[in-house]
């Protein structure tokens, strides 16, 4: 039988993959546009909603009232993790985070019901889905304490120098602004207010005019969808740009890696795990154009860049010090 500890740690990890997958419902749910599906909150057509029938799950109540049942799980098994944390003999530091991870997913869940109850607003849809990539990182951050390898490292100052993490922090946080960039075009309606690839409203370099306007619109009446603004176009391009930026300073990341850490396994590992999913991420999304935001290609794009942060987080983890006297230590030392 797994000691107390061992199942705490295989709870953690477990949760990890639960969250993942609640992630991939909520894209699910607006790339079939299926938020208001159930227009009343917390209740669904005034049931309480695990009694609600499942003969009734139909159209896109399927996808909304599926979203709020694992929401509702989540939800207690963060605080199931929080309470497991605060009774075991783990840091202090671990604990505050399991407090944190249930905060944050109440949280969520109100801002999940608010959504629904003001009519899928702009401004609080995008908090939904920025509190939910940060509900992510907790729960992984608090696996990754739990974690074998953690425990392994906390003796060793195996942590990579200044210019490695300082790049890693960057991505990170690239990452982490590219996902608000997608969940703004996507709630702004902006997925397609550039339908081409290569080319950009026809051309390699957008010409941020009229004429640029004029063609994207005509190609979207033509295809019976509503016209767009030049606004929308900016969301667009905004994220396709970051996009690249992500790219080349993943290349940089990779050529520093290939000058300094060949033989570092855990992060030439992540490094590569990112490379590809990376790539993958990099598919998905001219796929979503051109398959003119093909339901489960544009909801893998959307998970897809849930897990880029992940892996990227993950290697900012396996690079800095696990103590925090030894962080503190190497700031102070080369800061």
């Amino acid at each position: 039988m797994p000691s107390r500890f061992a199942s705490l740690r295989i709870f953690s990890k477990f949760f990890c993959g639960v969250t993942l997958l609640l992630l991939f419902l909520g894209a699910l749910v607006k790339s079939t546009e299926s938020g208001l599906s159930v227009p009343d909150w917390p209740t669904t057509y005034g049931r309480f909603m695990f009694a609600f029938p499942l003969d009734q799950m139909v159209g896109g109540i399927k996808y909304e009232h599926t979203h709020r049942l694992l929401a509702s799980i989540v939800g207690l098994l963060t605080l199931v993790l929080c309470i497991w944390l605060w009774s075991s003999k783990q840091n202090l530091w671990l604990k505050r985070l399991g407090l944190a991870a249930f905060v944050t997913v109440v949280a969520q869940g109100i801002l999940g019901g608010m959504t629904v109850k003001y009519f899928l607003p702009v401004w609080l849809s995008m908090m939904h889905g920025v509190f939910a990539q940060t509900f992510f990182l907790l729960v992984m951050m608090i696996a990754y304490g739990l974690s074998l390898e953690h425990q392994h490292r906390w003796h060793f100052k195996d942590a990579a120098d200044n210019q490695w993490i300082q790049g890693v922090v960057i991505l990170v946080g690239m990452v982490y602004i590219q996902l608000i960039l997608g969940n703004w075009m996507r709630h702004t309606q902006s997925g397609l207010a550039v339908p081409d690839f290569p080319t950009m409203g026809g051309t390699l370099i957008p010409t941020m005019d009229q004429g640029m306007l004029n063609r994207i619109n005509a190609w979207r009446f033509a295809n019976n969808l509503d016209s767009v603004s030049m606004k929308q176009v900016s969301i667009h391009l905004l994220h396709r740009l970051g996009a690249l930026f992500i790219f080349l300073q993943l290349l940089y990341m990779n050529y520093l890696a290939y000058r300094k850490y060949l033989k570092t396994p855990l992060i030439i590992k992540t490094l590569c795990w990112l490379n590809l999913t990376v790539v993958m991420q990099m598919m998905l999304g001219i796929s979503t154009v051109l398959s003119r935001k093909e339901i489960i290609m544009t909801t893998l794009h959307v998970t897809t860049g849930a897990v880029v942060l992940a892996l990227s987080f993950l290697l900012l983890l396996r690079s800095i010090p696990c103590s925090w006297a030894a962080l503190k230590e190497q700031i102070k030392t080369n800061g």
